[in-house]
Formats: structure tokens, C-alpha cells, sequence
């Protein structure tokens, strides 16, 4: 009986889940596929002018992670920011070290840099190669985001990887911010591995998050961290970055879920999870704090995440981060409020593109139909 009242209660829930799927799957259609073939089409400037190439890219690249950001806010999921005032490290290049649980994390994330402009067009996202295989991996690929390979046997060959990336396309594409998930996977899979490492190894056990791993920060730090003791009057050689192409902040970001359940991707597309609000939690350190030091930096990223877990069992015990503890410059606390009409017109954008498009393919056809015969 109980069953039966809660599904007369929530009658809407599967019709409003068929709906949202319906959306997305026809949003994906006409929006990745005209991206890559406007990306096609401006080729050419690519070739004679790649910085104009490149921030035509980036608009289009902010536009598609906007249709994105749309999806968890039309279902209710509320993000809300709270901690430091991040708007001086928009347009510096800034490191973003963020906790993984879900994924749901990186639309939350795309949801709050969406309303800042020159953030997505300018990011680099660190992400899981098998992200590469998804619909989306296209664009990730078109637009030269990194993907790093798991595994043990991986690991110094994708840190490798990672130094040419950043010499040969974060820095030559003026990028700014890049995202890096240290802890290399979602906690709920992390976890367990965390606990038993932390118990060998005499370091503290983990509920909240899980212990990041090193390699990815140390080279980032070591091929576009500050220079050695800050001096940016060294002789710099050729193929490396000049001071002012380095990174200057470091900006941590903790994602807190309502009560300790994370949303997931598959609640975000479906909607059927009561609407909520995410808290994004900002912390802003200047890049030249960071010890240079491996042994050092080790100590300061497993502190950043220890922190964490205290943050965030505070978080879940009284549904409030001690902002004034932690922040030195702290902004007001905010829902991450969505343009209505800027998804309007990028809606029309994309789906008159496809038009266009297909009426382009047709004549084509038509014209070399008219040839064979």
C-alpha cells in the first residue's frame, strides 16, 4: 500500500524523467555534432591565425558546457558558493584541485564557472581517459583537454604525457585555468584503497574524501609552478614557460552534497531526486606558497585534503563550512544564479547551426548526384 500511495503521490516522476531524457538525448544531437562541424569549417583559420581559431573554439567550447550546467539547474539542483572571492583569479592561470565523489561533480563545477566569463573558454580539464570514448570526448579532444590513464603500470608514462601537454598545448593556447581531481577517481570506489594505504603507512583514515595522489601536482608545479624561490629574473630556456605564462593561484574547491549522498549524473539527466542544494566551498592560495620541495608539496596536498575531511564532516554535522576560520577574503555566500535567456538564444544558436548544416549536406548530395548521373 505504502508503494502504491507514493507512486499516485509522484505520478509525474516517470512522465517528467522520459521527458528530461527525451531533451538531452535531441540537446546532445544538435549541439556536439554542430560543434565539430563548425570546428571543421574554421579549420582553415586555424592554419593562418590559430589565436583567433583558438578563442573562436573557446566561445563555442563555454557555450556547449553551458547546455551542460543547464541540465542539473532545470531539475531544481542548486548550486550554492560560499569561501574566498575567486573573481581576482579569473583571468590568471590558476590550478584547481578539487574532492571527486561523483558524476555530478563536473557539472556542478561547469554550472559555477558558466557565470564566469572567461573561465570555460580558457579551461583545461585533467580528466579519466575513458572520458575520451563518451559522446562528449570529441569536443575534450577537439579542444585539447588531457586525458590521463590509470593504473599503476600508466602512471609515469601518463605524468610524461601531462609535461608535454602543458608545454605544447596549455601554454601555446593561452589557457588559464586547468581542473585536476587528485585523489584519481570517484571516493566511493577510492575509499577502501585510501584506508588500507593510510593504515600501512601511519597516515590518517579518510571517510570524506579519499588521499589524493602526487604525481599530477608535482608536474604541474614543476613545469608551470612558480620559478625556483620566485625569481622570475632567471634566464629561462627556450620551450619552457616564461614567468608570466606560470601558474599564480591555486584555487580549492570542496564539493559538499546534501547529508553525505552525492547526486549522480543519472539523477541530473532523470530529475527524479527532490530538488537540492550542492555547496561549493572556494579556498584561493597563491601558487608561490606551494613548497616547491616533492617531499614538502607531498605533505601540503595531503594536509589540503585532511582539511578536507574536517571541513567536510563539519559540513555534514551542521550544514555550514567555518567560512571565517578558513578564508581570508571571503564573499558572500550565493546561489549560483542561471541566464534564461542566454540558454534561449544558445538553444536557437545551435539548432538553426544544424539546420544550416543539413541543408548544406543536402545540397552537396544533390550536386554530386547531379554529377554521377
Amino acid at each position: 500500500m505504502d508503494s502504491i500511495r507514493f507512486y499516485l503521490e509522484n505520478w509525474y516522476v516517470i512522465p517528467k524523467a522520459i521527458f528530461r531524457l527525451c531533451f538531452i538525448l535531441v540537446n546532445n544531437a544538435y549541439c556536439i555534432p554542430t560543434y565539430v562541424i563548425w570546428m571543421i569549417m574554421l579549420s582553415p583559420i586555424r592554419r593562418f591565425n590559430p589565436d583567433t581559431f583558438w578563442r573562436i573554439e573557446g566561445y563555442f567550447f563555454h557555450w556547449l558546457l553551458a547546455m551542460v550546467s543547464m541540465w542539473s539547474w532545470s531539475a531544481g539542483y542548486d548550486v550554492v558558493e560560499v569561501g574566498d572571492d575567486i573573481s581576482h583569479c579569473i583571468d590568471d592561470r590558476t590550478l584547481v584541485i578539487a574532492n571527486h565523489q561523483s558524476t555530478a561533480d563536473v557539472p556542478f563545477l561547469m554550472a559555477c564557472f558558466n557565470t564566469r566569463k572567461n573561465v570555460l573558454p580558457n579551461l583545461m580539464w585533467i580528466m579519466d581517459r575513458l572520458f575520451k570514448f563518451t559522446n562528449f570526448g570529441i569536443v575534450s579532444v577537439i579542444h585539447q583537454d588531457f586525458f590521463i590513464m590509470s593504473g599503476k603500470e600508466n602512471r609515469e608514462k601518463s605524468i610524461q604525457s601531462l609535461v608535454q601537454h602543458l608545454l605544447e598545448s596549455y601554454i601555446p593556447r593561452k589557457r588559464k585555468w586547468m581542473v585536476l581531481f587528485p585523489e584519481g577517481g570517484f571516493l566511493r570506489k577510492r575509499r577502501a584503497v585510501s584506508q588500507r594505504y593510510a593504515e600501512k603507512n601511519n597516515l590518517p583514515v579518510l571517510n570524506h574524501v579519499s588521499l589524493p595522489r602526487v604525481g599530477a601536482l608535482k608536474a604541474i608545479m614543476n613545469t608551470v609552478g612558480p620559478l625556483p624561490n620566485n625569481n622570475s629574473s632567471l634566464d629561462i630556456p627556450n620551450g619552457l614557460p616564461k614567468p608570466n605564462e606560470r601558474l599564480t593561484w591555486v584555487l580549492d574547491i570542496t564539493v559538499a552534497y546534501p547529508n553525505g549522498e552525492p547526486l549522480d549524473l543519472g539523477q541530473i539527466i532523470f530529475g527524479y531526486r527532490p530538488p537540492c542544494k550542492t555547496t561549493i566551498f572556494y579556498r584561493v592560495y597563491e601558487c608561490k606558497d606551494v613548497p616547491q620541495d616533492e617531499e614538502a608539496q607531498t605533505r601540503w596536498l595531503y594536509n589540503l585534503f585532511e582539511e578536507k575531511e574536517r571541513l567536510l564532516d563539519m559540513f555534514y554535522k551542521t550544514g555550514k563550512f567555518p567560512i571565517s576560520e578558513y578564508c581570508k577574503n571571503p564573499a558572500q555566500p550565493h546561489i549560483v544564479a542561471q541566464d534564461c535567456l542566454r540558454y534561449l538564444i544558445l538553444h536557437l544558436f545551435f539548432i538553426t547551426s544544424t539546420y544550416v548544416h543539413i541543408q548544406m549536406f543536402m545540397a552537396v548530395y544533390e550536386y554530386c548526384n547531379y554529377l554521377m548521373y
